[in-house]
């Protein structure tokens, strides 16, 4: 089971303002440490493992922060209206567009997916496959 991502960030307060802009309304908590972010999914005591925090680092050798070229941190989010809300918070936090929300031709009939870049320009997926909703197809 993966625990965590990371992603790194020259600019820790354009990640800020991005990261919370989309993940604070997923009910994900900001924590910060030594600089970084922490976004975490709240845990009662004693509740198994959450979905995987996302964390947001400078590099450890210090040299710049890179986004890596097909690397990507995918988060699913319970609808295709939140998919769209969260994809225009994030271009008004500071991301940039890498795919409009939609459906897409070469996965399956109910992924419903946006895709963006976080300020440093690291690549992330918000996606529903809510069963509820009108699929691809009909």
């Amino acid at each position: 089971m993966i625990a965590y991502v990371t992603v790194g960030a020259d600019d820790m307060t354009a990640a800020e303002r991005f990261y919370s802009a989309v993940l604070a309304p997923l009910g994900y908590a900001l924590e910060r440490y030594h600089g970084d972010l922490s976004y975490i999914l709240p845990r009662a005591p004693g509740q198994p493992f959450a979905p995987p925090d996302l964390y947001v680092k400078a590099p450890f050798d210090g040299s710049p922060a890179t986004a890596g070229n097909g690397a990507m941190v995918a988060v699913e989010v319970p609808t295709q209206a939140q998919v769209r809300a969260l994809h225009a918070a994030g271009l008004a936090a500071g991301g940039h567009d890498a795919g409009a929300p939609g459906f897409r031709a070469a996965y399956g009939p109910r992924f419903f997916v946006g895709y963006l870049r976080d300020p440093q320009g690291n690549k992330l997926a918000l996606f529903s496959a809510n069963p509820d909703e009108p699929g691809r197809d009909g």
